[in-house]
C-alpha cells in the first residue's frame, strides 16, 4: 500500500506576475458592450410584452420594469468586476512549470508542466489589438493541463510563447 504525500506547509502562494494593467480597459470596454447588449434586449422584450396576450395584465402593463430589472444589478457588477479579476488573474514561470491563477467568483490554479506542453500560441481580438494586449494559450495533450493567460501585454505574450516553445522543446529533447 502506497502512502498519500504530505500536504503543503501553507497556503498556495500567488503566481508573481500580474497581467498588464492596460486588462482592466479591456473588461472595462467588454462591459460596456455588454451592458449595452443587455440594456438593448432589455429594451427591446419590454416593447415586446404588451403585444403578449398570455402573459398577466400586471406583466403587460409594467413592461418599463424589465430593464429596470436587467440593468440595476447588471451595471455594478459589470463596472467592479474588471477591477476585481485584475487583483486575481495572475501567472509565473517557475522553473519549468507554468502557475496560472483566474476567476474571481470561482477560483482556479492551473500547473502546467513545461515538458507536457504540445502548443503555445498566442492570440489577439479586436478589443485586444487595440489596447496592445494579447492571449497566450497554452496546451498540453490533457484538456485539465492547458491554462490560458488572458489580459497579457503583447510584447510580453510573446517573449513567453517563444521562451515555453523553445523550453518545451529542449524538454522533449532531453527526455529520448
Amino acid at each position: 500500500m502506497t502512502e498519500a504525500p504530505d500536504p503543503p506547509a501553507g497556503p498556495l502562494r500567488d503566481p508573481h506576475h500580474r497581467v498588464s494593467p492596460k486588462a482592466v480597459r479591456l473588461w472595462l470596454l467588454e462591459a460596456v458592450v455588454a451592458l449595452v447588449l443587455f440594456a438593448a434586449g432589455s429594451f427591446l422584450l419590454a416593447a415586446w410584452i404588451p403585444s403578449w396576450s398570455w402573459l398577466p395584465l400586471w406583466l403587460s402593463g409594467n413592461s418599463w420594469l424589465v430593464p429596470v430589472v436587467v440593468l440595476v444589478p447588471a451595471t455594478p457588477f459589470l463596472a467592479v468586476e474588471p477591477f476585481v479579476r485584475f487583483a486575481v488573474h495572475r501567472w509565473e514561470l517557475s522553473g519549468d512549470v507554468v502557475y496560472a491563477r483566474s476567476g474571481f467568483l470561482t477560483r482556479e490554479w492551473v500547473f502546467v508542466p513545461v515538458s507536457r506542453i504540445q502548443t503555445v500560441d498566442k492570440a489577439q481580438g479586436w478589443f485586444e489589438r487595440l489596447f496592445g494586449l494579447a492571449t497566450l494559450e497554452i496546451r498540453t495533450a490533457s484538456h485539465a493541463g492547458s491554462s490560458t493567460i488572458q489580459g497579457l501585454d503583447h510584447t510580453v505574450a510573446a517573449g513567453l510563447a517563444e521562451h515555453l516553445a523553445r523550453r518545451a522543446e529542449e524538454l522533449r529533447d532531453d527526455a529520448t
